[in-house]
């Protein structure tokens, strides 16, 4: 493990990337209840919502009123996913204090879940991010399909860095590198985290991983070693991405935790509320959640210290 890999930043996807793939449809205020447990476990990152249209992902129609509703709390960052200007002025308005934009490595797949080529979409995030920095928002951007797309199959490593150099020209919070549809495995993670480490000296690397073919915590590990700083999971490991076939599954918070306190890295956010959270989850869901350790529990001297 990198010397420097004594601390790994989360960032909670759960109430937005997880609930938005759920036929269970939360209410606002168990939406709000959910975000501020997180927030009580330790996390200071939580993508509260997305602001997109209403009409393609139901599960997110109440952003404003999420946000209208979530205290704030020094130091914590609500995030809100944009895919437009018209989304980033939402967000804004609402009072995200951070936005993140998703731009896909695959053209056939930004044009199915975005409406435009990745072209397009690089465009309108340099224009988003510049908007964002002038409002005092903190903009940060997601490399979709960089492990994989399901509809062109294999993305080259020369692509996903072709994109991560575009975006990266508006000098980001971070750059997210996204396996949308858990395709990926840990010498691939290895491989483009290095090459986009070197591409964007200076830049912080974010991951995300889908654990759809059960490689996710294998490739959040990987990601650990090659030398990321920020990981995004999912309480329960529920979620995954509705224009996707069979994207389902983010890693579990509650399972990346257990591992990391056993790696001995810190994290900040505490396992036991973590998994508390998992269970009060399934019970809004009325179903189990993927997660292991909402099932198993945690082991002796394990708490994931609040410690960053």
């Amino acid at each position: 493990m990198p010397a420097d890999a004594t601390t790994i930043e989360l960032v909670e996807v759960g109430p937005r990337d997880g609930l938005q793939n759920e036929s269970v449809v939360f209410s606002t205020a168990a939406k709000v209840e959910f975000i501020e447990r997180v927030i009580a476990a330790g996390t200071r990152r939580v993508e509260v919502t997305s602001f997109v249209n209403p009409k393609r992902v139901p599960q997110m129609a109440d952003a404003e009123d999420v946000l209208r509703l979530l205290p704030r709390h020094e130091g914590v960052y609500y995030v809100g996913l944009v895919l437009n200007a018209k989304g980033f002025e939402r967000a804004a308005a609402a009072g995200c204090n951070e936005i993140g934009m998703a731009v896909v490595a695959s053209d056939t797949f930004n044009r199915r879940n975005q409406g435009v080529s990745t072209e397009e979409s690089i465009a309108a995030w340099l224009d988003i991010a510049r908007s964002a920095k002038a409002a005092g928002i903190r903009p940060q951007v997601t490399v979709s399909a960089a492990f994989g797309c399901p509809f062109e199959g294999e993305i080259a490593a020369d692509r996903v860095l072709e994109v991560v150099r575009r975006v990266a020209e508006a000098e980001p919070h971070e750059v997210a590198l996204a396996d949308t549809i858990g395709v990926g495995v840990p010498t691939q993670v290895t491989d483009l985290v290095g090459r986009v480490r070197d591409a964007l000296p200076g830049i912080q690397v974010r991951c995300h991983f889908h654990n759809t073919r059960n490689t996710g915590l294998a490739n959040a590990y990987a990601a650990v070693q090659a030398g990321a700083t920020v990981l995004d999971a999912s309480v329960g490991g529920i979620g995954g991405c509705p224009f996707a076939p069979a994207a389902t599954g983010n890693i579990p918070t509650e399972d990346l935790l257990y591992m990391l306190a056993r790696m001995g890295v810190r994290t900040g956010v505490d396992l036991e509320a973590t998994i508390a959270t998992g269970r009060w989850l399934q019970d809004h869901l009325g179903r189990p959640v993927p997660g292991m350790l909402v099932k198993a529990g945690g082991f002796p001297g394990v708490s994931a210290s609040r410690e960053a």
